[in-house]
């Protein structure tokens, strides 16, 4: 058994190329071989999200705190709160983040293919991003 004691790891800043606005990424645990998950604590300040991407084999998020956005392509932007737990499937091009006035942090899961364990695309737009969530949209 290992134990990763909280605090232990430097907080990294988001990098610009993934993310627009203020995050930090404090990671939380990279699982050695055969596993291949990782997990990390992410705080978005309010308006920042990460640009679009994909996950090879998925990804977990876990809302620890605050109120977010997230969207997979061609669906409508939905609101995501505390508690909330949110399935990405493999594949699917989606970004995540505060929201313009609310910070946000979760925990990321996900799990490598081949050594990766996300594809980074293009930054969401301050257009689509602004669009912000469907009113009256149901949230499973």
């Amino acid at each position: 058994m290992k134990i990763q004691r909280g605090g232990s790891q430097p907080s990294q800043q988001g990098p610009a190329a993934w993310f627009t606005g203020s995050v930090r990424i404090d990671p939380l645990n990279t699982a050695p071989a055969p596993a291949r998950h990782g997990a990390a604590s992410v705080t978005f300040e309010p308006g920042a999200r990460t640009a679009w991407h994909t996950h090879p084999l998925g990804q977990t998020l876990i809302v620890t705190a605050g109120v977010g956005w997230t969207q997979c392509e061609g669906e409508p932007i939905v609101e995501i709160r505390a508690g909330d737990v949110i399935w990405c499937p493999p594949g699917h091009r989606h970004w995540h983040g505060a929201t313009p006035t609310t910070a946000m942090t979760h925990i990321a899961i996900q799990e490598a293919l081949d050594g990766k364990m996300v594809a980074w695309m293009e930054q969401v737009t301050d257009a689509e991003y602004r669009a912000g969530p469907a009113r009256g949209v149901e949230q499973e």
